[in-house]
């Protein structure tokens, strides 16, 4: 299937591991041209460096300055910004409760899970409109509308950004620039099955099985598992790409069933 990709210039956030790499590597393997910004450079996004399609960028993008910078080296490298890919964030699940969650960590979810997606958004739509037909794709979260007391400030940063995203895609539609967002269930990566993720920090507080743990929270979807990172991957590459030249606004869940609400 041509998905019309082949020499565009994407800028992807949160890029270093999970969701964020699996994008690089499928834009990449499109013949899309990528800056991919990072607080730490991995490994594995440096070996995707070496044709020099693939321009990884280590910046904080939690910082006010940051996403402006990472945008600046994308205009500097490749001249041009026909997609944005917003994907960075973080989550902390809050098993003492909503009691237990002072202001300080209010702010930093808010932050890095909306700020930063607007920061870059303002610094990258000006060239996004300048390409003529451009896209912007975000990645949310299922939290956005299935509110979770164990994920409370996430959820609500989440939902904020389905909001922004769903408001913008009313300006920036008619200038030829489309906004959507994906929403995730639980995914297969180090956010919900590493060191200090969420099903280690439950079982941590539960006396519990992290393995336990995320096989039960796999099976709450009709599916019975998590979705993987190359899935996303996919769905970023059709929202991205001319087959969804009308999809504008959407949030489209990718969670195998988990939310059965229409």
């Amino acid at each position: 299937m041509e998905l019309r990709l082949t020499g565009k210039v994407a800028v992807v956030t949160g890029a270093s591991r999970g969701i964020g790499l699996a994008v690089v590597r499928a834009l990449a393997a499109e013949g899309v041209r990528v800056v991919a910004g990072a607080r730490t450079v991995t490994g594995e996004l440096a070996e995707l460096a070496g044709d020099g399609a693939v321009r990884p960028v280590a910046v904080d993008l939690s910082t006010v300055d940051g996403p402006g910078r990472l945008v600046d080296a994308a205009v500097e490298a490749f001249g041009r910004i026909d997609l944005l890919v917003n994907n960075v964030g973080a989550v902390r699940p809050r098993p003492a409760g909503f009691l237990a969650v002072p202001d300080e960590d209010w702010i930093a979810t808010l932050n890095i899970n909306f700020l930063a997606h607007v920061r870059t958004v303002r610094a990258a739509l000006p060239h996004l409109y300048a390409a003529g037909t451009a896209a912007i794709v975000t990645i949310a979260s299922v939290n956005a509308t299935l509110a979770d007391p164990l994920v409370i400030d996430y959820s609500a940063a989440k939902a904020a950004l389905v909001n922004f995203s769903k408001a913008l895609s009313k300006e920036a539609g008619p200038k030829g620039v489309r906004v959507n967002t994906i929403s995730p269930g639980p995914v297969s990566t180090e956010l919900w099955l590493g060191a200090d993720g969420v099903a280690e920090t439950l079982a941590r507080v539960g006396g519990g099985d992290p393995a336990a743990i995320a096989e039960g929270a796999a099976h709450e979807s009709v599916t019975g598992r998590f979705t993987e990172p190359e899935e996303v991957a996919g769905l970023v590459l059709y929202l991205a790409g001319d087959l969804a030249a009308n999809i504008t606004g959407a949030n489209l869940a990718i969670d195998g069933g988990l939310v059965t609400s229409l």
